[in-house]
């Protein structure tokens, strides 16, 4: 699939802002199946300094700095992106049991930093207690991710209204409902509980409008998904909300432990008062040549 990816983050502040320090990280990233073209960036007012980096996780990251007034920050990012799917699951994988004993004793740096607690997921008996719904003993570790996957889909109620991010993992597995950032971050605490390594992506996911209607300016939304490390295979791309695999309709923005390493925009001013936040995102599909 071939997209323009646009994304714009903007604070309306009730009182002047006097001083500005952000990292923004909504510069898609290269990933095995994810090509991208060169980013046209649009930050107002404009910043009087600015830097682009790689975090430990390999995500692209823009530092930039403001030291005049302002009362709104609008930082507009707009990229070609290119996708494909991954490849086919691999048609035998080791039970889950030995693939966490594998994990275990496995020192790799990618690895083991998805196996840790982080800061908006912490392992407990009671996430371990709901992976093993589906991680049964000696099941196939695809088979089982798959399952939960499904699980987790259709006995979980998406509900924008019910969840913060102070909201803990506790709650939303009792209650059965939240977002796409939560039940990420549940399967990847479930996850974890049971010595697996799973890492929290963020992305964007296309939308289709209804019959017979226009795409929105600015209706596709932020999305969240999870990969489960599956050995001599790779990252399998899971996407819970939708029960799904998370395929050539996610573009991939970044990833790290949880929703803490990827937040779109974060940093501290000076001033300010209450603000107002609006964001607005579009994965606009691009016909190829020639098409009808």
């Amino acid at each position: 699939m071939k997209y323009t990816l646009r994304h714009t983050t903007r604070y309306h502040y009730s009182a002047p802002v006097t001083l500005c320090h952000s990292e923004t990280r909504v510069l898609p990233r290269k990933t095995q199946h994810q090509q991208c073209g060169a980013s046209k960036l649009s930050i107002t007012p404009l910043p009087h300094y600015q830097a682009e980096r790689r975090d430990v996780f390999g995500n692209r990251v823009l530092y930039f700095a403001m030291e005049e007034l302002h009362r709104m920050l609008d930082v507009t990012v707009t990229t070609p992106i290119h996708t494909w799917g991954m490849a086919a699951l691999p048609a035998h994988s080791p039970a889950w049991e030995q693939v966490a004993a594998l994990l275990e004793a496995d020192s790799r740096f990618e690895t083991q930093l998805y196996r840790l607690d982080s800061p908006f997921v912490r392992r407990s008996a009671e996430l371990a207690e709901f992976a093993r719904l589906c991680f049964t003993p000696k099941r196939p570790l695809v088979e089982a991710a798959l399952a939960l996957n499904a699980y987790v889909f259709e006995h979980f109620e998406y509900d924008q209204g019910f969840t913060t991010l102070a909201t803990p993992l506790s709650d939303v597995l009792t209650n059965r409902r939240g977002v796409c950032q939560d039940f990420a971050h549940l399967m990847i605490g479930a996850l974890r509980s049971i010595g697996l390594s799973a890492r929290y992506v963020s992305g964007y996911l296309e939308t289709e409008p209804p019959p017979g209607k226009p795409r929105l300016v600015g209706a596709d939304a932020s999305h969240a998904w999870l990969a489960l490390w599956v050995p001599e295979w790779g990252w399998l791309a899971l996407d819970p909300t939708n029960g799904a695999l998370a395929g050539e309709r996610h573009p991939v923005l970044a990833w790290g432990r949880d929703y803490f390493d990827v937040a779109p925009l974060k940093g501290v001013m000076n001033g300010g008062g209450s603000h107002h936040l609006e964001v607005e995102v579009d994965v606009i599909p691009v016909a190829s040549p020639g098409a009808a």
